[in-house]
């Protein structure tokens, strides 16, 4: 599966959305990807998650323990891609503003790969990591649905990214005039 088999996907759903969007990062874009429109249809998900689990299994050699997924973006596509690798899939949550991992232990030198949705920043990933890392556990690498940053956000770890596709994103008072013009809207997760 290609970047653009990805986006056709997101397309077919009406996952891809244009306006002028805060996302969870804080940049502005024209463009935002509702992965909720694509996660609400189990075939389309299944999809997406075997891809992203078949270039998991390519790409990180000696298997993994676990998949992580941050809440609440990271939890279906983790749950998914897990179901595919055949590892239990667990999750982190906020508490105070930083990821803990409420429900679950983990062993000293588990092997996980933390799966996110879509990554702009890569914060949720690295703020997932700092909390494996506290509890011992070996993060192999980090996987996503899409890329946004096309391969330019550094988590700490190996990104694999089923689809890299680049939309424009920019600080809030480095807008282009054309998205200025139009109200701000926040549909994403992170606040939650």
């Amino acid at each position: 599966m290609n970047t653009s088999d990805v986006i056709d996907i997101f397309r077919e759903a009406g996952a891809v959305l244009e306006g002028h969007f805060i996302l969870t990062s804080g940049l502005r874009s024209p463009v935002f990807l509702q992965k909720a429109r694509v996660f609400m249809h189990a075939d389309k998900t299944e999809k997406l998650c075997r891809a992203l689990a078949d270039k998991i299994r390519a790409e990180v050699p000696g298997g993994i323990d676990y998949v992580v997924g941050p809440a609440i973006g990271g939890l279906i596509p983790a749950y998914e891609t897990s179901r595919h690798l055949g590892v239990p899939a667990i999750w982190v949550e906020r508490e105070n503003g930083k990821f803990r991992l409420r429900r679950f232990e983990i062993e000293k030198g588990a092997r996980v790969v933390i799966v996110e949705d879509i990554v702009t920043t890569g914060l949720s990933i690295r703020e997932t990591i700092e909390c494996l890392h506290d509890l011992g556990a070996e993060v192999a690498a980090a996987a996503c649905i899409i890329d946004r940053s096309a391969g330019k956000t550094d988590v700490g770890v190996p990104l694999i990214a089923l689809a890299e596709y680049e939309v424009p994103a920019y600080a809030a008072d480095q807008l282009p005039p054309e998205l200025a013009r139009i109200p701000a809207i926040k549909p994403g997760s992170r606040n939650i």
